[in-house]
């Protein structure tokens, strides 16, 4: 295939000035029209990365927002050059590792690249051992929204797992106020 200089610096994810160094070194085939364009001889044949989201929400109650995050997520595939092939929206709790669509997702080994908007929207715990997993197939998830303080990561997963077991032990989606509570609380100390 024939690229303008332009177009193999963008598939390539290079400056146009790169490539023209390229060509100026030898390091790409070039050839010259009789128009005196340079055109890039690229015999590599090019695989389209297949891109999938996950948007997850924990309850029936939560489910309209499940199209508020897809709708985000595709925004931001759209914005990084991604053409987003998949889109999976899940109801589940983030603790549960048994569900369905997750665990096709991540069977799928034709999917590249998985985005999610939060770490947790993936899995609560042993989201770093997808992550490795994922990357020993030379596949990978790109969080949105990263958290940068270790400190409010570790909060949050505490919040979660208090609010998660308090909602099992009493039925009750409203514990996340007393959550909240009590980890100030903790902080305060």
């Amino acid at each position: 295939m024939k690229y303008k200089i332009s177009e193999y610096a963008k598939l390539n994810k290079v400056t146009y000035r790169t490539v023209w160094a390229w060509v100026k070194s030898g390091k790409v085939q070039s050839e010259l029209t009789t128009t005196g364009r340079i055109l890039i001889v690229d015999n590599e044949v090019r695989k389209q990365t297949v891109v999938c989201i996950y948007c997850r929400v924990s309850s029936s109650e939560n489910k309209s927002n499940l199209d508020s995050q897809a709708d985000r997520m595709i925004a931001y595939a759209n914005a990084r050059g991604y053409k987003v092939d998949k889109v999976i929206k899940e109801v589940g709790s983030g603790l549960n590792d048994n569900r369905k669509k997750l665990i096709d997702l991540l069977n799928d080994k034709t999917v590249d690249v998985i985005i999610v908007e939060h770490k947790d929207r993936l899995t609560r715990f042993g989201f770093n051992y997808i992550k490795t997993l994922l990357a020993m197939q030379n596949r990978k998830i790109e969080v949105v929204n990263q958290v940068i303080d270790e400190r409010e990561d570790l909060i949050a997963d505490f919040t979660s797992i208090i609010t998660s077991f308090y909602a099992r032990i009493y039925g009750q989606r409203r514990t996340k106020r007393k959550t909240e509570q009590l980890i100030k609380k903790l902080q305060d100390k």
